[in-house]
């Protein structure tokens, strides 16, 4: 009786942890759902056009991050009411990290098309999913 309760709880603990989500899969689901957010919050008329990569190759993916960080910095928010939240949100998004694998990419910011602030967004939520 006592081996079938320790191999209960050694099955049970093992399939925990086997179920766990990774810390990195957490940081990529928030980030996801902070870009969402921004998508009601950002200025979408009159607005600047931003240099938005569409499916990058992957040793271009680096790059794409890099373009997306410098252009979340270009958006504003719809309303001064917002601003504050807004803020917050750009910081955490920003915390967006990819570690290049030494690959040289030829496409810079600048060879992708300009698009509007929340098609910028949807691009960059496309991006991280």
């Amino acid at each position: 009786m006592k081996r079938m309760i320790i191999f209960c709880m050694f099955f049970f603990c093992s399939t925990m942890v086997l179920t766990a989500t990774s810390p990195r899969t957490l940081k990529y689901r928030q980030i996801h759902q902070k870009i969402e957010q921004l998508e009601t919050m950002v200025k979408d008329k009159d607005a600047e056009l931003l240099h938005t990569p569409e499916n990058p190759v992957e040793g271009c993916l680096y790059t794409a991050v890099t373009c997306f960080k410098k252009g979340i910095q270009k958006l504003q928010p719809v309303s001064s009411h917002e601003k504050a939240k807004f803020n917050k949100t750009i910081r955490i998004v920003n915390k967006l990290t990819y570690r290049d694998p030494e690959k040289q990419c030829e496409s810079t910011c600048e060879s992708y098309e300009k698009k509007t602030p929340k098609e910028f967004l949807k691009g960059f939520a496309n991006l991280i999913q």
